[in-house]
């Protein structure tokens, strides 16, 4: 009996301590929103008017520190060099040291570990939903708003050393990204959105006439029909072994975006999360069956898309724009070697609509954030040397590098910038045809792009977006039923997996903000209070049971 006394102590401790530390992990740290920021220059005075000292000039010296990201490509890496050798030019007392990274996640991170050490990069590319994340610091991205507004180094201000944009040659609704929580927080640095890149010499050789934009039924349509075989087992279409009609890379966007064209619900600005709702539950359970034919498939399960396109083992592959270089058979920036390719035509199209007379797709693309230092006058340098980047030489030669666009109308109404997008298939490097149909395709669809509403963990809330296709390709690759009671446990689990239902709703007509409820309770945690109950019953079964022997024992 000993054993066993000791045996129910372990496993009520262990339950104990289980339970204790989902609490700690469900916790998140709430710092405090950045408060404002004083502009070199610019005093208040009694009334509490902003005074501007016409007369002030940003004397001192100044070392900044910039991270940017260059997706392995030779040719960005030097845009960076340049434009830092061009400003430092301009301001020699203002010194730019450069940090590349080649994953936006890899940056976010080392910001988030650097926030509560104070040290932070000057200059950061970042997504506004990680620059969301960063703001939950004390004090630590600096508001743009009287920066952008300031007559002398604002946008397009008199003393600037450059011709860069005013406010209102910013696409408005690149800029409007920016704004966090009532305030600019991010300057755009350069804009793309997704594209449906297809092989259409498959797609006739199936049967089918490809229109202008395709809706999701004919792509599904097309890509089963794909997957007729030969009698000796290879694919009708291709004669080749491998094929995976269907591939998408960025799953969370393809969530967001069929969401958005059937006008349901995903988040709001206040941080509500709406994504659990019947419209997501039947787009994963009409998205399973492809998925177990194997006719879709995504970029985390089966790797990168445009290696299968170029091959010829995928017919539609859905990614960004900017990474036009690397799809189709003369592709510049193509990872496979030459000997796999197969000669084809790709052509560039919007991605998959549920109405084509009203397409919807979103807009994402880098943007730039400023970090709060103890110098106001360095966060000043700080601000004309982001601002550099948006002048007319920098976005040109950044947006010929892949399937970019300028973020300025300026740029992108010069005669350089028009003369290279007419230009499309004079060569297959810099003019290459994929990579400027894509820009062709965002800047004709500008007015048709959305973003998501950004707030603390909205990238969370992105990542969750994604993991729902996910899971249900993985389900159906390991043959498990998908249905509407799989669906409810897969909320509970990505509910859990990324603790939305920590994420606080704001509510102007409340005293402060609150958590939302999302579902049942998460079944981990269900799981747990379980196994606490059981062991906790075991226990004073063992309890009553030691008593009765003991008296029946006294009793003899």
């Amino acid at each position: 009996m000993k054993t066993g006394k000791s045996l129910f102590l372990r496993i009520a401790a262990a339950a104990v301590c289980a339970v204790l530390l989902a609490a700690l992990f469900a916790s998140c740290h709430k710092g405090k929103p950045a408060e404002g920021f004083i502009v070199p220059g610019h005093s208040v005075n009694s009334e509490g008017e902003t005074v501007i000292d016409p007369d002030y000039e940003l004397k001192g010296n100044y070392e900044i520190t910039f991270w940017a990201k260059n997706d392995t490509n030779i040719a960005q890496t030097k845009i960076y060099q340049a434009a830092i050798k061009d400003f430092e030019a301009l301001y020699p007392n203002i010194k730019v040291n450069m940090k590349l990274y080649t994953d936006y996640n890899m940056i976010y991170r080392d910001v988030i570990t650097n926030i509560p050490t104070h040290t932070t990069p000057n200059v950061c590319i970042s997504y506004p939903d990680n620059v969301a994340a960063y703001l939950a610091g004390d004090n630590t991205v600096v508001p743009l708003d009287d920066l952008m507004s300031d007559p002398y180094y604002g946008l397009g201000g008199s003393k600037l050393k450059f011709d860069g944009p005013s406010f209102d040659e910013i696409v408005p609704q690149f800029i409007e990204e920016g704004v966090l929580e009532g305030h600019y927080y991010c300057l755009p640095y350069m804009r793309s959105t997704e594209a449906l890149y297809v092989n259409k010499t498959f797609v006739e050789k199936l049967g089918y006439t490809l229109p202008d934009v395709v809706t999701w039924d004919f792509v599904f349509e097309v890509a089963e029909k794909a997957l007729e075989k030969n009698e000796d087992g290879t694919y009708k279409v291709s004669g080749k072994n491998v094929l995976i009609p269907f591939i998408y890379k960025s799953t969370d966007n393809m969530m967001i975006q069929m969401l958005k064209q059937l006008d349901a619900g995903y988040s709001k600005p206040n941080g509500e999360v709406l994504i659990f709702n019947d419209t997501t539950r039947k787009l994963l359970l009409d998205i399973s069956p492809h998925a177990k034919t194997k006719a879709f498939s995504t970029f985390k399960i089966v790797s990168y898309p445009g290696n299968y396109f170029n091959a010829g083992e995928c017919i539609f592959a859905v990614d960004s724009t900017a990474g036009a270089t690397w799809i189709g058979s003369n592709s510049p920036l193509k990872e496979i070697s030459d000997d796999k390719i197969v000669d084809f035509e790709t052509v560039t199209l919007p991605v998959p609509q549920f109405n084509v007379n009203e397409p919807k797709m979103i807009s994402q693309g880098p943007s730039m954030c400023i970090f709060n230092k103890d110098d106001p006058e360095e966060v000043l340098a700080s601000w004309l040397f982001a601002q550099f980047m948006l002048t007319d030489k920098v976005q040109i030669a950044y947006a010929r590098t892949e399937g970019y666009v300028p973020v300025t109308l300026k740029a992108q109404g010069t005669d350089e910038y028009k003369d290279y997008l007419s230009r499309a298939g004079e060569d297959n490097d810099d003019y290459y045809h994929v990579k400027i149909d894509a820009a062709k395709l965002l800047l004709s669809n500008q007015q048709n792009t959305f973003v998501t509403p950004v707030f603390n963990h909205s990238a969370d809330l992105r990542n969750a977006a994604g993991q729902l296709i996910e899971e249900v390709v993985k389900s159906n690759n390991r043959r498990e039923e998908v249905n509407d009671a799989y669906i409810d446990a897969l909320y509970e689990k990505v509910i859990k997996l990324y603790s939305l239902d920590e994420i606080e709703v704001k509510d102007e007509t409340d005293d402060g903000p609150k958590k939302q409820e999302l579902g049942k309770m998460p079944g981990g945690s269900i799981a747990l209070l379980t196994v606490l109950g059981v062991v906790w019953a075991g226990l004073a079964a063992y309890y009553i049971n030691e008593k009765i022997k003991a008296k029946k024992k006294n009793s003899k």
